[in-house]
């Protein structure tokens, strides 16, 4: 399975952005696709999840500003970003896995994500 990322940007606090995240191969397996981030001096860390069922999970951190979604026909899964603040500054990384507890997880390349105040 191939991952391609896209979306980051600068963006003013406050502000919104959509990434977007194209799967490719054998997708048919995976049973979960997320996104992760990665804060310079900071471990990378879970943001949002989608399961195969349509389940999501989020980072507690997140108090609702973001939102998880796929498109099926497309291979797409999305993490659409509202009210940035300054520490969601962070390369943001696509994931996809097989296991539900992320075992073995694909990685994307990441899209770098700054949030000015």
């Amino acid at each position: 399975v191939q991952l391609q990322a896209s979306g980051g940007g600068l963006v003013q606090a406050g502000g919104s952005l959509r990434l977007s995240c194209v799967a490719a191969g054998a997708i048919f397996s995976i049973n979960v696709m997320g996104w992760y981030r990665q804060a310079p001096g900071k471990q990378r860390e879970l943001v949002a999840a989608i399961f195969r069922g349509g389940r999501t999970n989020y980072a507690d951190s997140l108090e609702g500003r973001f939102t998880i979604s796929r498109n099926n026909a497309k291979n797409t899964v999305y993490l659409q970003m509202t009210s940035l603040k300054p520490e969601d500054t962070a390369t943001y990384y696509c994931a996809a896995a097989y296991s539900t507890n992320w075992e073995g997880a694909l990685w994307g390349q990441g899209t770098l994500v700054t949030v000015s105040s």
